[in-house]
């Protein structure tokens, strides 16, 4: 029997000791922080669930074009909003626990160092454990980066870790970046009812996404309240007694009460041995695999954030399930990062699939696109939608759908058929021709469709 030892209880820890056992394996896991990693305790789940309490806020707040009044004194109970993301969090950690049990992995809370491609020793409260194995995968994940002049103190100066040991909503909530994390904490904290600042060191918010997604959502975000500051570089964040102080490069200052930093990732790659065993890492410190989660060392794979491929939960289990159907000889389709459906939590959602608007613009490729506003959407005018759009993307001559992006309320749900279009290849054809229910926000993904097809 083959004995794989997995580093780190995450995403894609946990999905492939699971595919292991299934396929045969005994399988140890060892984890340091709690089952479900950052994922689950401290990162996607806790901000998605406070999320969902600022999106219900956001709905109330528009209410009126419904028709319906409401007290102008409804307002979230942050110590209430944060004990139910905790729970959340530790009930899905505990779920997570239950089905490693179920499929017989053995479980070791402590930290790990790899010794060898064959052994992992695992120090825990009662002593190393030396655990000898036949392969190795590496999900240890990642954490915030920090800046020497902006140091998180866990009351005032926050990383995304640590809000969730606010007792009260903070009265003016400075957000440092604004990429995806930035970008959803500062929606987040707008809809929950605090005044917001969103400091971005480009010109535009979520710069990495489809710029006429980003120009939507900088647009409701101004619209509502929330100041955002481009072209601006944080240089220090400092504490004012009870507030906060940003500095930026160019000299200005902005005060607040809080200060949320959200600058980047860093791998956790510390202490792990790897220099030992000869793992190499790229230059931000990312452990380098290929397709299949390889590393360069012999039975050593990786997985998730640790190897900054895409940083998303659900790469991390494909990842994860990818590298123990190739060790274990399993049929393996390498990871296609041209299918992954992705989404951005903020309100309006962005979802994205496949090409992307500047990959597009950057190929010799012929694509046509198909853009539909929202706005003309008959469901989105019942429900008071006003932001939002549906964009697919398709190879000029055949029609074949190869990227979208929806901007809109959930189009994390909305993106599947688009997802779908694209793992399977269909024609835009084949997507207007499935029916979609009247009315329905997913008659605009069908309609986009149609408007390619004189195109195609």
């Amino acid at each position: 029997m083959t004995h794989v030892t997995i580093v780190g209880g995450g995403p894609g820890g946990y999905e492939a000791a699971l595919v292991a056992s299934r396929l045969g394996a005994e399988v140890t896991l060892v984890e340091r922080d709690g089952l479900g990693g950052s994922t689950v305790l401290t990162d996607c789940v806790p901000s998605k669930t406070l999320i969902a309490t600022s999106d219900l806020l956001t709905e109330v707040g528009t209410s009126a074009e419904l028709g319906v009044q409401v007290p102008k004194a409804v307002r979230a109970d942050l110590a209430a909003v944060n004990a139910r993301v905790l729970g959340l969090a530790q009930a899905q950690s505990d779920d997570i626990a239950e089905r490693l049990a179920a499929s017989s992995i053995t479980m070791i809370d402590g930290t790990a160092t790899i010794e060898s491609a064959g052994a992992v020793v695992a120090s825990t409260a009662d002593g190393d454990v030396r655990v000898e194995t036949d392969a190795i995968l590496l999900a240890t994940g990642a954490h915030p980066r920090v800046s020497a002049d902006a140091q998180p103190d866990g009351e005032r100066i926050l990383t995304w870790e640590q809000v969730y040991n606010l007792q009260e909503l903070p009265e003016h909530m400075i957000v440092v970046g604004s990429g995806v994390t930035g970008a959803e904490f500062a929606s987040a904290y707008n809809g929950l009812g605090a005044a917001v600042t969103l400091v971005s060191s480009r010109d535009r918010v979520l710069p990495g996404e489809d710029i006429d997604a980003a120009n939507v959502i900088e647009a409701v975000f101004t619209r509502r309240g929330m100041t955002v500051m481009g072209n601006s570089r944080m240089a220090s964040v400092e504490r004012t007694g009870d507030g906060v102080r940003v500095t930026l490069t160019d000299g200005r200052t902005v005060d607040g009460s809080h200060c949320l930093l959200a600058i980047g990732s860093i791998p956790n790659t510390e202490g792990l041995g790897l220099d030992a065993v000869g793992v190499e890492l790229s230059d931000q410190g990312f452990i380098e695999v290929d397709r299949v989660s390889r590393t360069n060392v012999r039975g050593i794979y990786a997985a998730g954030d640790v190897t900054g491929v895409l940083m998303l939960a659900s790469v991390a289990a494909q990842q994860g399930r990818i590298a123990m159907s190739h060790l274990l000889g399993d049929a393996v389709h390498p990871l296609d990062l041209g299918k992954v459906a992705s989404n951005v939590f903020t309100s309006p959602e962005i979802a994205t699939v496949g090409l992307s608007q500047q990959q597009v613009d950057e190929s010799d490729l012929q694509i046509d696109v198909a853009m539909l506003p929202l706005a003309s959407n008959a469901r989105a005018k019942m429900q008071g939608v006003h932001d939002g759009f549906v964009k697919i993307f398709a190879r000029r001559g055949m029609g074949v759908v190869v990227g979208g992006v929806v901007v809109a309320p959930r189009a994390s749900e909305l993106i599947h058929a688009l997802s779908l279009a694209v793992s399977a290849s269909l024609t835009v054809d084949q997507v207007a021709d499935a029916f979609t229910v009247y009315p329905s926000l997913s008659g605009s993904v069908a309609e986009a469709a149609r408007r390619l097809h004189r195109l195609g």
